[in-house]
């Protein structure tokens, strides 16, 4: 076809900084960021904000693709900084709060980010990483204090804050006729996510401003995020960019309500003083709210729409916090993709199921939101589609423009993620025969008890239906007979009491007799910061125990 031209008229690079300009002009005077009882900005107050942190950063020598770290919880400037620091042609690195000073010393020094933004909480841990730094004579990045505007800091700490840079002396510095620095490419980057470690150590997945646009877009349309949400921010900002809904909030003029720590008294307190509409939260979070005592529950303004992923939540949780007057939307993704990559896409005809089938249902993962290509369950050999009968097993895949670009320095895990065209999740699951997929575990966690497969997933789900149990998490216990048998690791409700051979016997009531935990401990589970359940912490501790049957005492399963 003649007579088409590719230019600046009809081509610009995708990127969510566009989001911020188009509701500074649309929506000027709302109120886009909302902080204790003191802060509070408008959208156009946010991007005169953003701009000037732009324009510091370049004053410090940051220059296209460099990467501005930040360790910092869910506060304004976080999430000035998914603005600011694109604006500056930079690469975004959101540390995980929970990282120890040796860990955050080998991010830095693997991103080779120039400069770390630091809230007070955390900053004798960042200086502690720095000194790391020193002693192996690695390069440090410039160190940029946020402080608590009223927070007295101790004599006694070990770290001055009076020598750092402060955050609003560095926007102060700033020029607000800065030129926004747009991505040359929408296959930038915009920022680096390091995976929150659950299997291994952490890898650095790189976004790009492409798939950032989508992604931000595909979660508020399909979450029923529409015009002006107040939004309450229990997802960390530091995990997948906030899920990408700081991006995608901003697109629809919403109100981030900011939350330094998540506890359910926090969540229904917020819910009440600002009539939040929406939110998002791994199933410990929706545990938390299911769990709540009577005295902090407060009955809801309207409803709340609630994104929630992470970990199949149990259709026990997500039936109490219907009961609640939340909306559950399920979605399932990982760090590689964005954060969301499908979602449980609700049909009408499922209304009148009775209230444990819709929960079942919608603890699905269901399929791929508009912005990714395909999901698939697959045969990792063969890579042959397994057949959609809800009983063969496979791999989760995913293929798309919200599949990250891959994993910095790491050409070998690059390749080994995308070997046949498709993203491996590692996940295993099954696919309905209406095409919704289903994960049944990781393929690190599925236990193998003389030649049969168990997911974890199922037997969860099971003691999360008993009346005392808060959390469950299920791991394989090494056995001279099986090969591995079922251990459960329990923490019960307050005020609860439960002894080992009950839980043992509501399970085999309740599962196959295979199926069942054969070991029960009662214990706090080891989480990430973004509410999973590190198994493979659990897993060292099931070794350790040994052998629960010798080879010469054969039980019965």
């Amino acid at each position: 076809m003649e007579g088409l031209i590719k230019c600046s008229a009809n081509y610009i690079p995708l990127s969510p900084i566009s989001f911020l300009e188009r509701s500074a002009v649309v929506y000027g005077d709302r109120i886009s960021v909302v902080y204790g009882s003191t802060v509070k900005f408008t959208w156009k107050q946010t991007r005169e904000r953003c701009v000037k942190l732009a324009s510091a950063l370049t004053q410090l020598g940051i220059s296209r693709g460099d990467v501005v770290a930040v360790l910092a919880p869910n506060i304004p400037a976080m999430f000035e900084l998914h603005f600011g620091a694109p604006m500056a042609g930079a690469v975004l690195c959101t540390l995980n709060i929970r990282h120890d000073s040796a860990m955050i010393s080998v991010l830095l020094k693997h991103s080779e980010a120039k400069v770390i933004l630091v809230d007070y909480q955390f900053l004798e841990v960042a200086q502690a990483a720095l000194d790391i730094l020193s002693s192996t004579k690695s390069k440090t990045p410039l160190l940029v204090l946020i402080p608590e505007s009223d927070i007295l800091y101790p004599e006694t700490s070990k770290t001055s804050p009076g020598k750092y840079l402060e955050y609003e002396n560095l926007i102060g510095t700033g020029q607000d006729d800065f030129e926004i620095r747009k991505p040359n490419d929408e296959w930038d980057p915009i920022s680096l996510n390091y995976t929150s470690g659950t299997t291994s150590s952490p890898k650095g997945v790189v976004y790009h401003h492409r798939g950032a646009y989508l992604n931000s877009l595909a979660a508020i349309l399909l979450n029923g995020i529409g015009p002006n949400p107040v939004y309450l921010w229990t997802v960390p900002m530091f995990h997948c960019n906030g899920w990408c809904l700081i991006w995608g909030v901003a697109a629809q003029g919403g109100t981030s309500i900011c939350i330094r720590n998540v506890s359910a008294q926090t969540i229904f307190d917020s819910i009440s003083l600002h009539r939040v509409t929406n939110m998002a939260g791994a199933p410990t979070v929706l545990n938390m709210i299911a769990n709540a005592p009577p005295n902090v529950k407060k009955p809801l303004p309207s409803k709340v729409e609630v994104m929630t992923g992470g970990a199949p939540p149990p259709s026990q949780v997500l039936f109490k916090l219907e009961e609640l007057g939340f909306g559950i939307t399920h979605s399932y993704g990982l760090t590689e993709t964005y954060g969301p990559a499908t979602i449980c896409t609700w049909k009408p005809e499922w209304d009148s199921l009775q209230p444990h089938d819709r929960a079942k249902i919608k603890s699905r993962q269901g399929v791929q939101h508009l912005a990714m290509e395909d999901v698939d369950i697959k045969d990792p050999v063969t890579m042959k589609s397994v057949p959609a009968d809800a009983k063969s097993m496979g791999e989760v895949m995913l293929r798309g423009n919200t599949v990250m670009s891959g994993y910095l320095k790491n050409s070998k895990a690059t390749e080994e993620a995308f070997q046949g065209g498709w993203f491996r999740t590692g996940d295993l699951g099954v696919k309905h025969p209406d095409g919704y997929i289903e994960l049944k575990d990781r393929s690190k966690d599925i236990i193998i008890s003389g030649g049969e497969n168990i997911s974890t997933i199922e037997v969860e789900s099971v003691l999360f239906s008993h009346p005392s149990i808060l959390e469950a998490a299920v791991v394989g216990r090494p056995d001279e007979h099986w090969g591995e048998t079922p251990c459960a690791f329990v923490k019960l409700k307050e005020g609860q009491n439960a002894n080992v051979e009950e839980i043992i016997k509501f399970c085999r009531d309740r599962l196959p007799h295979y199926m069942a935990p054969r070991t029960v401990v009662f214990d706090d589970l080891p989480k990430t910061s973004t509410g999973k359940t590190q198994k493979f912490v659990l897993r060292e501790k099931a070794k350790a125990m040994g052998s629960l049957t010798k080879k010469n005492n054969r039980s019965k399963l």
